[in-house]
């Protein structure tokens, strides 16, 4: 691979107007209206009774139609309006072809208002210059490099309205897979990526996250440093003593006093009480095939994150179709183990990477919710071929995990309390199903054995 990371600073090449506290983009103005969440009904069944073990399978950078578009059962379409009133036809891609800029400023071009038509206005990289890509967005990745996918969909259920809590790229997404946010006060809230890699505690002297007020106005200088204090899902699993794993890939970050080896790509390495503490070594695992060995020597945790190396992820750099495989051996290592009966695992894609998508998001506050992504939830009381309507956010998948382990909400900004939980997805009235094995192209022994690209599987 040929990978270069791209300069920071991304917001403030594409909002000039709008640094240090001036100018509003986008916030919660527009067609969509801010809509109630409406409270989740109360299992007939409690989840812990079935639900012993939550593993959360985390990829990168597709939207839902990027992976979906016309799955059976979900709306059929054939492209999407673009910002000049054109339209684009969705046309067939594979894994490779270049990063999009996917960067708050870009979600909210994207979105327009909830007219899902600034997709043509998208650039290559990270900096939002250069020539737009017009119809480049409006595609979707081959049906033949993703049949992993589509086969899990179809045996089990498929979330067709989940949404990140926010709009904007990978760092904040991450952030709410562990606490349901990235705000730091109940007005203000981390954007798009710190200024200095790695994320995280561990970044270079002088490194800050972008805010943005809630009043829409987007501060590009004078943000905290990523190391931050607020509650996660660790926390609340550590209070009840419910065990926890994190696999995450070994990343070299650039810059004086990095060495290979030295940095873990986890979300919680902005977490201030998780980094300087015994569960950074004990419960943050690298490398992340671990997950595969752990779970063949008979180890999972209750709550399980998997994050890949950027080879595995389906993100665009990666220029590789090994990532359906990756999380397709994730399943079959569960699915074969004796953990199978009590297990729960929830596919997602942590943001929408710049690829079109045609469902505007609903508004839930300043913050988003942000563009459409995927989730499969494969389990042996997930409904058959379902497709959920249901509006889940990534709070949602909190919840989840919270109700299965009898655990409070986890309070603060976290949108677990307010947003839907996912057992809608769940039959428990059925006798757990048996596992059937998915195809893959390369094996188990592949991700075991291959040396680690040391890349962080985002930077963006």
């Amino acid at each position: 691979m040929n990978l270069r990371f791209a300069a920071l600073g991304l917001a403030a090449a594409l909002l000039v107007s709008a640094c240090s506290g001036g100018g509003t983009v986008g916030g919660n103005v527009g067609p969509n209206p801010i809509l109630p969440v409406a409270p989740t009904p109360v299992p007939a069944n409690p989840l812990g009774k079935y639900i012993k073990h939550v593993v959360l399978i985390v990829q990168e950078n597709r939207s839902f139609d990027n992976l979906f578009a016309n799955f059976p059962g979900t709306k059929p379409i054939s492209g999407g309006r673009t910002s000049t009133g054109g339209f684009c036809k969705l046309h067939p891609i594979t894994f490779a072809g270049g990063d999009i800029d996917h960067s708050y400023a870009t979600a909210i071009a994207n979105w327009d208002h909830g007219k899902m038509d600034g997709f043509d206005l998208n650039h290559h990289g990270t900096t939002g210059t250069g020539a737009p890509l017009g119809c480049y967005a409006y595609s979707y990745v081959a049906h033949d490099l993703i049949q992993p996918y589509w086969q899990m969909a179809s045996q089990y259920a498929l979330a067709a309205r989940m949404f990140p809590g926010e709009f904007g790229p990978s760092y904040t997404a991450h952030q709410y897979l562990i606490a349901g946010t990235a705000a730091i006060n109940a007005s203000e809230s981390q954007v798009d990526v710190p200024t200095g890699l790695p994320w995280g505690c561990d970044a270079p002297a002088g490194t800050h996250v972008p805010l943005l007020h809630s009043n829409g106005a987007y501060q590009q200088l004078g943000g905290p440093f990523p190391c931050l204090a607020y509650q996660t899902l660790a926390d609340s699993l550590d209070a009840k003593k419910v065990s926890w794993h994190f696999y995450a890939p070994p990343i070299e970050a650039p810059g004086p006093g990095f060495q290979v080896g030295g940095d873990i790509w986890s979300a919680y390495s902005a977490i201030r009480h998780i980094r300087y503490s015994k569960y950074w070594t004990q419960d943050v695992v690298s490398p992340q095939s671990r997950v595969l060995t752990d779970i063949a020597n008979g180890k999972l945790a209750r709550m399980t994150w998997v994050i890949p190396d950027i080879q595995d992820s389906d993100h665009p750099l990666g220029d590789s179709d090994t990532g359906p495989a990756w999380v397709a051996s994730v399943v079959n290592a569960v699915g074969e183990s004796k953990f199978w009966d009590s297990t729960a695992i929830i596919i997602v894609w942590d943001d929408w990477g710049g690829w079109y998508d045609h469902v505007p998001p609903p508004h839930r506050d300043y913050l988003g919710l942000g563009i459409r992504v995927p989730a499969i939830v494969v389990s042996p009381y997930a409904k058959k071929g379902y497709i959920s309507r249901t509006v889940y956010e990534f709070g949602s998948i909190l919840k989840f995990a919270e109700d299965a382990f009898g655990l409070a909400r986890i309070g603060g900004q976290s949108t677990d309390a307010r947003a839907n939980s996912m057992d809608d997805m769940f039959n428990f009235t059925q006798k757990p199903r048996a596992f059937t094995p998915i195809a893959v192209k390369y094996k188990p022994s592949y991700f075991i054995e291959r040396p680690p690209s040391m890349i962080p599987p985002d930077n963006q």
